[in-house]
């Protein structure tokens, strides 16, 4: 097991989440922000080749573990689009606000609104480790017609969780980590990290 390990996102919402789920590992978490690490590039049409980019990226640059996840919200009928694209689908600047429009803009005259958030995160030990752990998870509801609740980040206000009746952004961040994509993604990691330890 590492003391310190670098999350290679610049992403507020993540580190929150992340950094919750592995506080009881012990390990310090560090934003790559902290040594003044550059985001990288995340070019790939996979959510799995930009996560291992990404992670490559930090791990080299710091000399430290690096931890990256790639995710994102994968609509049916939209053929699993924005997928690697959630983050920019309104173009730039990044906007939350913005790509929920634009997603339920495309989505106005569907009635499948069945979609996805997917995530894989990827531990790189060293910044060329031949084996990185990879794990990832998957969180299944529908897009709402219109947003509900104000906590999250992303489609979450849009994202409507069936079996718990509530949007990701109704939900508690207790919650939230338990059913959620990442939620799932890093509590499969930290069952490799205690196997491997």
């Amino acid at each position: 097991m590492f003391n310190k390990l670098v999350i290679a996102s610049s992403n507020a919402g993540k580190l929150r989440e992340i950094g919750q789920i592995l506080a009881p590992l012990g390990m310090e978490v560090i934003p790559q922000s902290a040594f003044k690490v550059p985001q990288a590039e995340e070019p790939y049409a996979s959510f799995i080749e930009n996560a291992l980019a990404k992670a490559r990226h930090a791990a080299r640059l710091t000399g430290l573990p690096a931890l990256a996840d790639d995710s994102g919200i994968c609509v049916d009928a939209l053929g699993g689009a924005p997928g690697v694209a959630s983050a920019h689908f309104a173009g730039a600047p990044r906007s939350d606000a913005r790509n929920n429009r634009k997603l339920l803009e495309m989505l106005e005259a569907e009635n499948n609104r069945r979609a996805h958030y997917y995530c894989v995160m990827v531990l790189m030990r060293h910044g060329d480790d031949p084996q990185p752990l990879v794990a990832e998870g998957e969180w299944r509801g529908e897009i709402l017609r219109e947003p509900r609740g104000s906590g999250g980040f992303g489609y979450d206000p849009l994202f409507l969780d069936p079996a718990l009746g509530k949007t990701g952004a109704e939900l508690s961040p207790e919650q939230k980590n338990r059913v959620s994509h990442r939620g799932k993604a890093l509590a499969a990691l930290v069952d490799v990290l205690k196997q491997s330890a």
